[in-house]
């Protein structure tokens, strides 16, 4: 259900979208995209790499199956304990048929009140297909959403629009990430090997991939040193997914360049996988409107394997399908190209010691067409261990 507050959705550009309140009544700002998932919504919210943004879903009616406490993805440190990982990272919601009731025996509450419980501003009722070909027209932008007090004059809700911070340059792992750091133990029996997962906005369902192969998970914070990774034994390095521009994130860039001389076995995913691709030498640059769904596909050049992937992505590596190009830490190739627009999803190494992919193999609405990539890591592993 909505709320009976009118509300409005502000973009950058002047468009201006009415509708009713949902969620919390306020004002949020962001930047605004659009997620084409048909599934996994409460995934979608909690997901740490939507931090700052007001996202748009494109599937008609949202909240059919409520919320639950098992499907979050934001654990960290600070909720590991308690096992919570339903803290809501996007800035705002924007849907066209909030569901009038929740149908599903997993169900703890609504969606509309965990909105409200969490303070997401949101809004419902608009025409969600005419606001995505308008953010594929003119590409995702600042925008902001109003309520109650909030909705002032037009005017007024353009200046806070514009006035707040853009994507490009934005600085946003640290703000994600876990602060302290925390252990992920392996499913039944002792580990085989020990992985240092550096959190830039890591999700829940990553670890527990980890785990179920044997895998003991040390999630580091964003700031992680080599000296830490060393002092851990660790067989290899993850580089998870997080939100912001890649090209902010010269800190991570450095430990990998350090891991990699290491010699340490590299894995990263999503903005892993562009923290990987600097540190090799490519370049980054903003995507007019991004990949952000669960049915985008993907080209293995090397192997011509074609997957359906979930990503969330609004930045991406400058580079061509199967180009190779010389590293200091040897050759490497464009591994991975997507199908519909030809953006970089995957790099490697040639001799395999790093690979990484610009999608989430851990996807836990799916699809799983990817989840053999955390074999493949395993299996890099063993090799090493050998």
């Amino acid at each position: 259900m909505t709320g009976t507050e009118a509300a409005a959705l502000v973009l950058e550009d002047g468009r201006i979208f009415r509708g009713t309140s949902f969620g919390a009544v306020g004002q949020t700002l962001g930047e605004a995209v659009f997620s084409t998932g048909m599934t996994g919504y409460q995934e979608t919210l909690t997901d740490p790499s939507y931090h700052r943004q007001i996202v748009v879903a494109t599937a008609p009616q949202i909240g059919n199956t409520g919320w639950n406490s098992e499907d979050g993805e934001a654990l960290s440190a600070g909720r590991q304990a308690s096992g919570d990982s339903n803290k809501i990272w996007v800035a705002g919601y924007v849907v066209r048929d909030p569901a009038r009731r929740t149908s599903s025996w997993r169900a703890t509450g609504s969606l509309q009140d965990e909105l409200v419980r969490q303070g997401v501003v949101g809004i419902a009722g608009i025409d969600t297909r005419a606001l995505v070909r308008h953010l594929r027209t003119r590409g995702s932008m600042r925008a902001g959403v109003f309520s109650g007090p909030a909705l002032t004059d037009d005017a007024a809700m353009l200046q806070a629009v514009k006035e707040q911070p853009s994507m490009l340059g934005a600085d946003l792992a640290r703000e994600v990430s876990t602060d302290s750091g925390y252990v992920i133990e392996p499913v039944g029996g002792e580990a085989r090997f020990t992985v240092a997962a550096i959190d830039l906005g890591i999700k829940t369902n990553t670890p527990r991939m980890f785990a179920q192969r044997g895998i003991r998970v040390h999630v580091l914070p964003s700031n992680a040193s080599l000296e830490q990774i060393l002092d851990l034994g660790a067989d290899g390095v993850f580089l998870s997914n997080g939100p912001g521009d890649p090209a902010t994130a010269d800190g991570a860039v450095h430990l990998t360049k350090e891991v990699l001389g290491q010699g340490l076995p590299l894995f990263g995913i999503c903005f892993g996988n562009q923290i990987l691709g600097r540190a090799l030498g490519l370049e980054t640059y903003k995507m007019k409107f991004g990949h952000r769904g669960i049915n985008i596909p993907v080209i293995e050049h090397g192997t011509g394997r074609i997957a359906i992937t979930a990503q969330n992505h609004g930045f991406a590596l400058e580079g061509e399908a199967g180009q190779e190009f010389d590293t200091p830490f040897g050759r490497a190739v464009i591994s991975h190209t997507c199908a519909n627009d030809g953006a970089v999803e995957g790099v490697r190494l040639l001799d395999n010691s790093a690979f990484s992919v610009q999608y989430h193999p851990e996807a836990a609405a799916g699809p799983h067409d990817a989840a053999y990539l955390f074999d493949r890591f395993t299996s890099l592993l063993e090799g090493v261990k050998k």
